[in-house]
């Protein structure tokens, strides 16, 4: 697949949008940490991939559980919850997709338009998730 011109710029973009400033740069919040990786996934994962960016933060859900942390702990459920509005047995990167792509043909391949498009609602959505956990903690 074609990378799409500009990608990274776009998300860089995005992050300063954002207003990411690390309290404690050397000990973000999940929330900075994740900004920081959304503003910048080819510096963390090289080609910036659907993919690419769903492995990090399941690696990333994990570790963080690992080590005390709540990592991506209810982002599943608060997909279903706020977004899709029913049940599912699907991971919460297919609801990503979902929610993106409504009308997606999964029999075909993403274009590259589709996978930005995907990327953009999932770091939206991770961010007002995670904006929204800080907020009741």
């Amino acid at each position: 697949m074609e990378k799409p011109a500009n990608l990274d710029a776009r998300f860089a973009a995005w992050g300063r949008t954002k207003g990411w400033k690390a309290l404690d740069p050397n000990h973000p919040t999940e929330r900075e940490y994740l900004l920081q990786f959304a503003a910048r996934p080819g510096m963390f994962i090289g080609f910036t991939t659907v993919r690419g960016v769903t492995c990090f933060l399941n690696g990333y859900d994990y570790a963080a559980r690992r080590s005390g942390g709540r990592g991506l702990d209810g982002f599943r459920e608060w997909l279903l919850t706020n977004h899709l509005h029913r049940e599912s047995s699907l991971s919460w990167p297919s609801l990503i997709t979902q929610i993106a792509l409504p009308e997606r043909d999964t029999d075909t391949d993403l274009t590259p338009e589709q996978e930005v498009r995907i990327l953009e609602v999932l770091f939206d959505l991770l961010d007002r998730f995670l904006a929204e956990r800080e907020s009741n903690a």
